[in-house]
């Protein structure tokens, strides 16, 4: 046999190792099998084989099925020999359940006799008990009738205690007749010991015998407790009514001894009644009765009804006399005062100080506007009195300077007449909680932010506007009137969301919603921001010589660039001289930071609205420009930081070991906003540096860096660049086919990048050159009131210096419309400058419109437009919420820091 050819027995074995594989494929076995063509001769042998082992495995298969079936039938036996045992062990179970119901029936029927002698025991025991606190209760009855004939009121209010006792457990016996006698026995002689010890006392009080009968009234009021809570109330109430009864008649409210004029009489009177309690009548009554203090309630009750009385009567005099203010005062403090000595007297604990700004005891004190709630009503008498106050103090106010001429100037102090108005308001305040922590308060809390507003629109903004004098020049604010200003403006803010909480803290509950300052405060805060930009307008005033000589660089005739222009460094050092100077003074980094902010905007906008001026501008020119921008840039960069130092001077010759601050690294925020800022006249510096020839160049120059399809903003780059208008039309039909093609169809119309560049062009070049800020003035020429207004009223998010600069570009193109038309203001052309009208005429400084509507234009500060007035404070609140905002951003607390050592 060959190696290819295995004999059936080995066949066998090896088809059965690999057939009992998990894996087992037959192909793969065949395969092994016949892995040549020479063992194909024995598929017969194999194939016998596998007939053979197939045999073997159908002969296991029926014996196993066969031994299958053996064990299924033992199964079954063994299921039906369970089944019979369980139905024997039911039956057991059933007898043993049967006999124990027998047993438990038979234990019963032995414990019933006990059972029954148990209960009977129960039922003697009950009726001995009964019987025995009946006899009890007829012989503690026949005693007390007879102490109660002998007044032997100690022994009586024992017996009464258990006689009343003792009846409570025949409650539910009153259908037998012996006890409902008996019950009716008791109860009237529990009336006749009521009867007897009321007349006992008012005889005892009407013969004033009470120091020789203090013991036996004394003796009664236990009977009297004993009696009950009706009994005791009807005592208290008759000897409060005895004690009253002269002062009713004496202090009425019809009589002279009655009204106002005598309200210490009243509390006189009262104090020597307590006192006539605590020496002679606290001993006959318990202390737990609180005798005294019910005392005090009804006299309390009773002067407060004649109160309302009496000022009810005086408000509807017809005499033509209203209610006495100082009268009304004078009286509710002595009120107050009175119900305060009672809480003292009967509070286990001191009462809270009315002057705290809140209380921690949640319940009110028992006489707490016990007697002052009469007052409550006429209160406004009160409030209107201050308001009239008030109203004188603010004509005084503004006519003061701001900084008294005989002290030292210190930029850290604020104007006296702040600090003047929040004292009374702060004693104002507390009197009020004195006498009111309801409607009242309220009332008062509206006052205040009145005079709030107009303190800030009257005399704040009055002191930084531009004003006539009679005279010209006008009066321009200095420097340190600013910053006094800014000082005062947040400190008010400060102190006017403090005083909004301190009025929340004392007002009752219901009323603390109708308490709301913040509009207040955010007027102070606009008046922080016009401030900032008055002392911008500082800076902006000594760069005209700068850009004078920008405009008269011959911009069209330049043959090469250089590091800066000739105007450069001289604008630079007067904005750091003057910046540096005014930062100096301001002590909160918030606002120099928004000095910084406002100053860098305009630079930026005047730097914008004299290129204007500068036309035509080569190439050469627009590159020498870039430059000039590039060096402001890195110029300005170091403005917060320029107070570093301790003079502006470096020194040359430094002593060794001598102690120097190290100027701190410019902030990333202000360098970020910094470049933006100066960086928008790159995109039109860049068009103008392109060639006309070929003229396609600047048409696409123009598209891709300003991204504007405007024809009129195309038009006004031609003009810079000195374009003849001859050739203008070739270069406009141009940009019509090329902002059409599709490289350039997506972009705007009027892109905000072309329009706040190229619209400040057009502004500038129809006149002066300043960006609506008049020559002489502190602010804004053309930032009129209705263009506060607008800009009031537009700016719907972040306040930013960039859409103020926008606002005072449109406030200015039509401040310049109006000073066109003006025949007292003359000045035209390039290089002419629009300058501040004469005293009286519209051309006035924004701020000094907005101070002659706030006061009437007059030292004396009138009443002026209200309509007006509304507006301006309205605008300065829009204003300071954003300026508020704004200054959140730069980090640190806004109006923090109280200045008490500087007030």
């Amino acid at each position: 046999m060959s190696k290819a050819e295995p004999t059936s027995s080995l066949d066998a074995g090896m088809f059965l190792q690999a057939a009992t594989q998990p894996d087992y494929d037959p192909i793969d076995h065949l395969n092994a099998i016949f892995s040549h063509p020479s063992t194909l001769s024995s598929v017969s042998k194999t194939s016998k084989s596998l007939q053979i082992y197939q045999n073997d495995l159908d002969s296991d298969i029926a014996d196993l099925v066969r031994q299958q079936s053996t064990a299924d039938v033992d199964s079954v036996k063994r299921i039906q020999a369970a089944k019979q045992d369980l139905a024997e062990l039911f039956r057991k179970i059933e007898g043993v359940q049967e006999r124990a119901m027998q047993t438990e029936q038979a234990i019963t029927e032995m414990t019933a006799e006990i059972k029954r002698l148990d209960n009977t025991k129960k039922n003697l025991t009950l009726s001995m008990t009964a019987l025995k606190r009946l006899q009890m209760l007829t012989t503690a009855y026949e005693q007390l009738q007879g102490l109660s004939s002998s007044r032997q009121y100690r022994e009586c209010a024992q017996l009464l205690q258990a006689v009343i006792q003792l009846m409570a457990h025949f409650k539910t016996y009153r259908s037998i007749d012996q006890i409902a006698i008996l019950s009716r026995n008791v109860s009237d002689v529990q009336r006749e010991l009521l009867e007897q010890v009321c007349e006992d006392f008012e005889l005892t009080f009407a013969k004033s015998e009470v120091a020789q009968k203090r013991s036996m009234l004394s003796e009664a009021c236990l009977v009297m407790d004993a009696l009950g809570d009706t009994a005791r109330s009807r005592l208290i109430t008759w000897y409060c009514n005895t004690q009253l009864r002269e002062y009713r008649q004496v202090f009425r409210g019809s009589d002279e001894a009655g009204s106002l004029d005598n309200i210490s009489r009243r509390y006189s009177w009262f104090k020597r009644m307590i006192k006539t309690y605590d020496d002679q009548h606290a001993s006959i009554f318990p202390s737990y009765w609180h005798v005294d203090e019910m005392l005090a309630n009804a006299f309390c009750e009773g002067t407060r009804d004649d109160f309302k009385t009496i000022l009810a009567k005086s408000v509807r005099r017809n005499d033509g006399q209203t209610l006495d203010v100082n009268l009304l005062l004078s009286c509710l403090q002595e009120t107050l005062d009175f119900e305060h000595g009672l809480e003292r007297k009967f509070m286990s604990s001191s009462r809270v100080s009315m002057d705290t700004i809140s209380s921690n005891d949640i319940n009110s004190p028992p006489f707490a506007h016990a007697i002052s709630e009469a007052f409550e009503p006429y209160l406004s008498v009160w409030v209107e009195a201050q308001d009239r106050q008030l109203s004188t103090l603010l004509p005084r106010y503004r006519s003061q300077p701001p900084h008294p001429s005989d002290e030292e100037f210190n930029p850290q102090t604020v104007i006296p007449s702040s600090t003047e108005l929040f004292t009374f308001y702060r004693q104002t305040l507390a009197q009020c909680a004195k006498l009111s922590t309801g409607a009242r308060l309220v009332e008062l809390s509206k006052v205040f932010g009145k005079y709030l507003d107009q303190y800030a629109q009257q005399v704040l903004l009055y002191y930084i506007s531009e004003r006539p004098t009679g005279a010209t020049p006008s009066r321009v604010p200095s420097i340190q009137d600013m910053i006094l200003v800014l000082n005062t403006a947040d400190y008010c803010y400060n102190t006017s969301t403090q005083l909004e909480e301190r009025i929340k803290g004392r007002i009752d509950e219901q009323f603390k919603e109708s308490v709301d300052l913040q509009s207040q405060a955010d007027a102070f805060m606009g008046i922080a921001s016009a401030t900032i930009r008055s002392l911008v307008r500082k800076v902006e005033v000594d760069l005209e010589p700068s850009w004078r000589e920008m405009r008269n660089t011959g911009w069209s005739k330049m043959q090469s660039t250089g590091d800066q222009s000739t105007y450069v460094p001289e604008l630079c050092r007067r904005i750091k001289d003057r910046a540096r100077e005014i930062i100096l003074l301001l002590h909160k980094q918030q606002y120099a930071r928004a000095f910084c902010d406002n100053l860098v905007e305009l630079v930026a906008n005047a730097y914008t609205a004299n290129i204007g001026q500068c036309k035509p501008i080569s190439e050469i020119g627009a590159e020498q420009m870039l430059l000039d921008t590039y060096t402001l840039t890195t110029s300005l960069s170091d403005l917060p930081t320029l107070t570093s130092s301790t003079s502006p001077t470096p020194n040359t010759n430094p002593k060794p070991n001598s102690p120097t601050t190290p100027a701190p690294a410019p902030q990333t925020a202000f360098t970020k906003r910094l470049q933006t800022t100066l960086s928008r006249t790159t995109p039109l510096l860049k068009t103008l540096q392109v060639r006309p020839h070929p003229p396609e160049s600047l048409v696409q120059a123009y598209l891709i860096h300003l991204s504007d399809k405007s024809e009129p903003h195309f038009k006004k780059v031609l003009d810079l660049k000195g374009i003849p208008k001859k050739d203008q039309p070739h270069l406009l039909d141009l940009f019509a086919a090329h902002k059409q093609s599709p490289r350039f169809e997506a972009l705007p119309q009027t892109s905000s990048t072309a329009s706040a560049i190229l619209d400040t062009l057009l502004v500038s070049s129809g006149g002066g050159v300043g960006v609506g800020l008049s020559a002489s003035g502190s602010v804004p020429a053309g930032l009129s009131a209705a263009n506060l207004q607008v800009l009031g009223n537009n700016l719907g998010g972040r306040f930013d210096a960039a859409s103020l600069g926008s606002a005072l570009m449109t406030a200015a193109r039509d401040g310049v419309d109006r000073l066109k038309d003006s025949p007292s203001v003359s000045g035209s052309g390039s290089g002419s400058r629009a300058v501040s009208p004469p005293p009286g005429a519209g051309g006035m400084g924004a701020m000094g419109q907005m101070g002659q509507m706030g006061g009437g234009g007059s030292e004396s500060g009138g009443g002026g437009n209200p309509g007006m007035q509304g507006n301006v404070n309205q605008n300065l609140r829009n204003i300071g919420k954003f300026f508020r905002r704004d200054l959140g951003g730069f980090g640190g607390r806004i109006g923090g820091g109280s200045r008490e050592g500087s007030r």
